[in-house]
This record gives structure tokens, C-alpha cells and sequence, in this order.
């Protein structure tokens, strides 16, 4: 049988989600070391930050949560984390060109440094305390990179982090649209559901075959025409098969 609730909650184990959780805890890091009331009198500056990198974690979150009833809000929250994230980057952006520093080359060997570093996937239960645990080891693996005490060095980490992250993101949008388009969503799911359920009714009911393909076939009323109203036998096969049977009509082939 159709199951109509799909797979969710899975985020812990993903990647993206992974980079996402770095990135916000170094935000707070160097939202904390490198603004204060002198230069950010009304907050607005951190608030952006940090309510920027937690929006990526939070609807990273969220989308997971709600995969396995509409994979169209599962990746409108994608692209919300994806676009957080981008805006994000912005600010590391003008945050070192205020110091008159250019962001980091890709050829900078410092990038590769940094890239060279692996977060491991997690495979440990979906729990709170063992993914935390397993968390803050990867934390102390990115922080003397991402959150540097050399503010340049850590914008520019956090750069790359952010760049990693986006990328994973778009990565996984493609994979539930790829799910979407071979599996339809929630309310196709529910619909063939029903119809299994329905085809398994008729056939308990001795419901008749198809005369053009052999097939079980269902009861079906009539919506227009002259026997709108009217029960009729249509083959299980619609729309590939259009044998149909008048709904008194015996079936010869179960009589034989």
C-alpha cells in the first residue's frame, strides 16, 4: 500500500544542516568579539547576523520536519536557509571591505586549508545529546578557522563556510525535486492511497474484469452525460486501459 506520510525529520544527518549549525555558532562568536554598543549602537548589525544564520539553521529544520507532508513547503524553506545564508555573506562581505580587506581567492591557500577540513557525516541515533556531542567535536575541528580571534581570518572562514553550506542546500533542493517529480507530492499520494483501497473493496466484492485487459475494475458514478448519476464499472488500468462495463452487465468471463 501507498504510504501517504512520507520520510522527515532527518536534518541531523545531513550535511547541509551540519555547515548551517557552524556557521551560526561562529556568527554569534564574531558578532560578540567584533561589534558593540560603539559600533553598533542599536544592535541592528548583530541582530541581522545572527537572526540571518539561525533563519538558515531554523528552516533547515522545518523543511525537514515537513517533508513528509509537502515537498512544495520543504523546499520553499530550502530556499529561505539558502537565501539567509546569502545575505549572510553579504555582511562578512562588507564587514571586510570596511577594513579595507578583499574577501579570500579561491587559489588562496588558506581556502584550501579550510576545505580540507571533513565534517563527518552523522550516523548516530536522531537524538539530542548524541548528535550534540558529535557537534561539538566538529566545532573544535572548524574553530581555529571559523572562529579565529583574527576577525579578517574569521569573516573570510565563515565565507567559505557559508559558500559550502549554499552549495549542499542547492544539492538537496534538486534531490526532493527529483523526489517530487517521480513520486508526486502529499495529495497525489493520498489519492492513489484511495484508489488502492478502493480497488482492494471491489475485488472483495467480486467486482467484474475488464473486458478490453483482463484487469479488476472499479465502481465509478457517472458525473455527466445521460447516465450522470449512474453506477458503472471502469478498469483499474485508467487512463493506460478504458475498458468499461455497465454496472448490471454480467461478466462472462467470471461466469466461464
Amino acid at each position: 500500500m501507498t504510504r501517504i506520510i512520507g520520510p522527515y525529520g532527518g536534518y541531523r544527518r545531513t550535511s547541509s544542516f551540519g555547515f548551517a549549525c557552524l556557521v551560526y555558532h561562529a556568527t554569534c562568536v564574531f558578532c560578540g568579539r567584533n561589534y558593540s554598543f560603539r559600533n553598533d549602537a542599536l544592535g541592528k548589525t548583530v541582530g541581522q547576523m545572527v537572526g540571518a544564520a539561525r533563519s538558515a539553521r531554523q528552516n533547515l529544520v522545518e523543511g525537514s520536519s515537513r517533508a513528509g507532508t509537502s515537498k512544495e513547503t520543504e523546499l520553499k524553506l530550502y530556499d529561505v536557509a539558502k537565501g539567509s545564508l546569502e545575505e549572510l555573506a553579504g555582511d562578512y562581505e562588507a564587514f571586510l571591505l570596511d577594513r579595507g580587506e578583499a574577501p579570500w581567492a579561491q587559489s588562496d591557500p588558506r581556502v584550501s586549508r579550510l576545505t580540507s577540513l571533513i565534517l563527518d557525516r552523522y550516523e548516530g541515533p536522531l537524538d539530542r545529546h548524541e548528535w550534540g556531542v558529535w557537534f561539538l567535536g566538529m566545532r573544535a575541528r572548524f574553530a581555529p578557522f571559523l572562529e579565529a580571534e583574527d576577525p579578517v581570518v574569521a569573516a573570510n572562514s565563515i565565507l567559505v563556510a557559508i559558500d559550502q553550506a549554499c552549495r549542499l542546500i542547492h544539492r538537496q533542493m534538486d534531490f526532493v525535486a527529483g523526489e517530487f517529480r517521480g513520486e508526486g507530492g502529499f495529495t497525489e499520494r493520498m489519492s492513489k492511497a484511495r484508489l488502492e483501497t478502493r480497488d482492494a473493496q471491489s475485488a472483495a466484492q467480486a467486482a467484474p474484469v475488464c473486458p478490453k485487459c483482463g484487469k479488476p475494475m472499479r465502481k465509478r458514478v457517472a458525473r455527466k452525460g445521460r447516465n450522470a448519476g449512474n453506477p458503472f464499472w471502469s478498469c483499474t488500468g485508467y487512463p493506460d486501459c478504458d475498458g468499461t462495463r455497465n454496472f448490471d452487465e454480467p461478466d462472462m468471463r467470471r461466469e466461464t
